[in-house]
C-alpha cells in the first residue's frame, strides 16, 4: 500500500498534468508485454505493436534492452522518466542522457538488488551506452507508441475534461475521490494499491497527478522521495469500437451522416457536456438529447461516465476521428432558433 500525506497547501498545489507523458507511457506499455493482466483492454494495440516490431526488426531490442530495464516489479530506475518528458519527447531523452552517471549507477544498484538487473546495466553510466539506450526507446515509440497517439490522446482529455469537472464541483479533494478502484481518498491521506508498503510525505510540494493510456492496475510513482511529488494513475477502460468504418472520415458533413440534430448533439461532447448542456447545445428537450446521446453510445462514438447527480459525455475516438474527418468543426455550435430549425431538418 502507498499511502501520499497531504497538507492544506499539497491540496493548493495538486494538479492534473495537461497530457501524457511520453516516457512514463512508454515504461508503462512495456509492462502491457509482460502480462496478460488486462490484456483485453490493449488487444487491437498489442496485435498491432508486435507486428510492427517484428517488421522493424526489433524484437530482440525489446527483449534484451528495454524490457530488462523497466520489470513489471517493485521498481525501475527512476532516470528513464525524467521530468522533462513533460515537454516532449525530445526533451525527455535528452535528460536520460544528461544523467549523472553516478546516478544512473546507484538507480541500476537498486534495480539489480530489488528485481535483478541484467549485467550489461552498470554500462549505462557510460555516454555511448546511454546513447544506444535513447536510440531504442526513440525506435520503440515511433513504431508501436506514435501510431496509436490519437487514440490514446482522445482518452487522456476525456479523462481531463472528467477531472475537471470534479474541481468544479468539488475542489481538489473531488479529483482525489474519483482516480478509480486502485486509489481511495481519506482526507488527508491517498491511499493506493502498490506492490510495496510505502508513505509518502509532500510537504506542500503538492502532487502531479498524470493519466495514463498503457498504465494498468495499480498506479505507478517515483521511488526517489526527493523527486517532484508525481502519481501515474491508468484510465478507466471499456470494450469500444478501433476503427473507422469506411463510409466515415470521407468529408462528408456530419449531417448528411447522422441528421443535423444528432451532429449538434456530437459536437457538443468535444470538451465534454451533460445531457441538460447537449440539450441545450442542440436546442432539444433533456429527453430527446438522452435519445440522440444513446444512438451515438450504442455506435461508439461518445462514452458516457455518471459525475456526481449527472452523466458526463465525451468523444471516445472513434467519434473524434469522425469529427476531424467530416471536416466540421467542433466549436462551431449551433444553438437557439439555428439549432431548432436544425432539429426540424433532422
Amino acid at each position: 500500500m502507498l499511502r501520499i500525506h497531504f497538507t492544506d497547501a499539497d491540496l493548493a498545489r495538486t494538479r492534473v498534468a495537461t497530457g501524457s507523458d511520453p516516457l512514463w507511457e512508454i515504461c508503462a506499455s512495456l509492462h502491457r508485454f509482460q502480462t496478460r493482466q488486462g490484456r483485453w483492454a490493449y488487444a487491437d494495440w498489442y496485435r498491432t505493436a508486435r507486428d510492427r516490431l517484428h517488421a522493424q526488426n526489433f524484437t530482440r531490442t525489446l527483449r534484451t534492452l528495454l524490457l530488462p530495464l523497466v520489470p513489471r516489479a517493485t521498481y525501475f530506475p527512476d532516470f528513464l522518466t525524467p521530468r522533462e518528458a513533460a515537454d516532449g519527447l525530445d526533451s525527455g531523452l535528452e535528460a536520460i542522457l544528461a544523467a549523472p552517471p553516478a546516478r544512473v549507477l546507484a538507480e541500476v544498484d537498486i534495480l539489480a538488488r530489488t528485481s535483478g538487473a541484467p549485467a550489461w546495466a552498470p554500462r549505462l553510466a557510460e555516454p555511448g551506452m546511454r546513447k544506444e539506450l535513447v536510440q531504442a526507446i526513440r525506435t520503440y515509440y515511433d513504431t508501436v507508441i506514435a501510431p496509436h497517439g490519437d487514440h490514446a490522446l482522445a482518452r487522456i482529455e476525456a479523462e481531463r475534461t472528467a477531472r475537471a469537472r470534479s474541481v468544479l464541483d468539488h475542489g481538489t479533494e473531488g479529483i482525489l475521490r474519483g482516480l478509480g478502484p486502485c486509489l481511495r481518498w481519506q482526507r488527508p491521506v491517498l491511499h493506493a494499491l502498490y506492490p510495496e508498503d510505502r508513505d509518502m510525505h509532500l510537504n506542500g510540494r503538492g502532487l502531479l497527478l498524470i493519466p495514463s493510456y498503457f498504465s494498468w492496475g495499480n498506479p505507478l510513482a517515483f521511488a526517489e522521495p526527493t523527486l517532484e511529488p508525481v502519481l501515474i494513475y491508468s484510465l478507466s477502460h471499456e470494450p469500444h469500437h478501433t476503427t473507422l468504418p469506411g463510409d466515415l472520415g470521407s468529408g462528408v458533413p456530419l449531417a448528411t451522416l447522422l441528421g443535423r440534430t444528432r451532429a449538434a448533439v456530437l459536437r457538443a461532447t468535444a470538451h465534454g457536456a451533460t445531457t441538460g448542456e447537449l440539450a441545450r447545445f442542440a436546442g432539444v428537450s433533456a429527453s430527446s438529447a438522452s435519445q440522440h446521446a444513446t444512438t451515438l453510445r450504442d455506435n461508439g462514438l461518445i462514452v458516457s461516465h455518471r459525475h456526481a447527480a449527472s452523466v458526463l459525455h465525451t468523444l471516445t475516438p472513434l467519434g473524434a476521428a469522425l469529427l476531424r474527418g467530416s471536416g466540421d468543426s467542433a466549436g462551431h455550435r449551433a444553438t437557439g432558433p439555428t439549432a431548432r430549425r436544425e432539429q426540424q431538418g433532422a
